[in-house]
């Protein structure tokens, strides 16, 4: 396993801590639960996960050598699954109350994020390592409100838990990093309302709502600007909408 080499076309930053390691997984309880963790690399994470013991553990690997390596590393594990695919082409479907954990591409994290809420009725907790810039994006309790931070709040009670340094990566990243939890909530959600909503009233975020959304409602918030609104204004559009 030593001799792989980060693929920096895939954004791979492998996680060499084990105290950041263990403190990652304490943010959440294992123990009998089906854990589904993305992009395992060399299984640093999955190793602590086992030691857990979970009930299952699936792995999604999209890199081929790391996929045939984990295979390799867990033939003798029957609580280990390894799926060979991209997540952004994967369906969770066949899984129920999983707790999805993750080192996540940079590069994708959002992408997956918002992927991944699409199948919120199968997942418990998402616990996520990302970009400290793409954990405030996503923070709906901080000002400047945007699409991200509605989606997030329709769907879970979001968690900023920790800030991480560089030094526990190999190689070292160029950004700060955050330590982030989401729990699903158990409500019910009109997705095409959600994301047609989201898409227009963000549309364009320094004009005035009333610019961007045709909504007969008594409120001087239409007169505000997009992004100088708070969540519980923005709430009161969409149920208007």
């Amino acid at each position: 396993m030593q001799e792989i080499k980060p693929k920096k076309s895939l954004s791979q930053n492998f996680l060499i801590d084990k105290n950041i390691a263990n403190k990652i997984i304490n943010q959440t309880k294992i123990e009998n639960k089906i854990i589904f963790e993305i992009g395992p690399g060399l299984g640093f994470l999955t190793d602590i996960i086992l030691s857990k013991k979970p009930k299952k553990i699936i792995l999604i690997e999209k890199d081929n050598l790391l996929a045939r390596k984990l295979k390799e590393k867990y033939s003798d594990n029957k609580k280990v699954e390894i799926i060979n695919k991209d997540i952004l082409r994967y369906n969770i479907t066949e899984f129920k109350n999983i707790i999805v954990i993750s080192n996540l591409p940079y590069n994708i994290s959002t992408k997956i994020i918002l992927k991944l809420f699409n199948f919120r009725r199968h997942i418990k907790e998402m616990i996520f390592m990302v970009q400290k810039e793409v954990s405030l994006k996503f923070d709906y309790n901080l000002p400047k409100m945007n699409k991200y931070k509605f989606i997030t709040y329709l769907n879970a009670e979001y968690i900023r838990c920790f800030d991480i340094s560089a030094n526990v990566f190999y190689p070292k990243p160029k950004v700060k990093s955050s330590i982030v939890k989401f729990v699903i909530k158990n409500n019910k959600i009109n997705f095409d309302k959600a994301n047609k909503f989201s898409n227009i009233i963000f549309k364009n975020i320094r004009k005035k709502i009333n610019n961007n959304i045709n909504i007969n409602i008594n409120n001087n918030v239409l007169n505000k600007r997009v992004d100088k609104i708070t969540l519980k204004e923005l709430l009161i559009i969409y149920n208007f909408f």
